[in-house]
């Protein structure tokens, strides 16, 4: 007798995705980015570790899935800084102004950032976020003494033009054309990187 094997999820892991990303949301919360483990959010979902890799990939991955992160910095920025030198600081304006320009990314980013803002749970989780997966990742490629100073300039550089455009929408700046903000903002981000 043959059976044959019906499409779909395989039988036991219905609702394990869900679970992770239920489990995930507790953990971060509870433990921030740097706090919470793959280990942990497994324990908590009653899977292995394995499954919660086979959905997400990694602790970023997962992150950004639970909270819904426009931008993927930890996986966009290491390309940019691998680029041209001379063009890094507008390559880094334009990722993250293109990627805000699209109305669906651009409603969670301001979601996220208002959100951020606004509670004291959830400012820690994504600083940690942040910290490990942009500001660590730049600074990890400077060749400087002060290269946190540096990659943390960057992050506040970036913050401030999303904030003053998606967010507060101060008119000159909201209404600037996406090349423009790159050609204004682009060479502080390059000082700021490698001046």
């Amino acid at each position: 007798m043959t059976t044959t094997r019906r499409r779909g999820r395989p039988k036991g892991e219905s609702g394990s995705r869900d679970r992770i990303v239920v489990a995930a949301e507790h953990e971060f919360g509870e433990n921030g980015y740097d706090g919470a483990t793959i280990r942990a959010i497994a324990g908590r979902a009653e899977v292995d570790s394995a499954l919660v890799h086979h959905y997400f990939g990694t602790k970023a991955d997962l992150f950004a899935e639970v909270i819904g992160i426009p931008l993927r910095p930890d996986v966009e920025v290491p390309t940019i800084l691998q680029g041209p030198r001379d063009e890094v600081g507008e390559r880094i304006v334009r990722y993250v102004l293109e990627a805000f320009e699209r109305p669906d990314q651009r409603r969670r980013g301001v979601t996220m950032i208002r959100v951020a803002v606004g509670s004291k749970a959830m400012s820690p989780v994504l600083v940690g976020f942040l910290a490990r997966e942009l500001i660590g990742r730049i600074s990890s490629r400077l060749d400087v003494p002060d290269a946190a100073l540096r990659a943390n300039l960057v992050a506040s550089q970036i913050a401030g033009m999303i904030v003053t455009r998606y967010v507060a929408k101060l008119p000159a700046i909201a209404e600037a054309p996406v090349d423009e903000l790159v050609a204004r903002i682009g060479p502080t981000i390059q000082r700021y990187l490698f001046d």
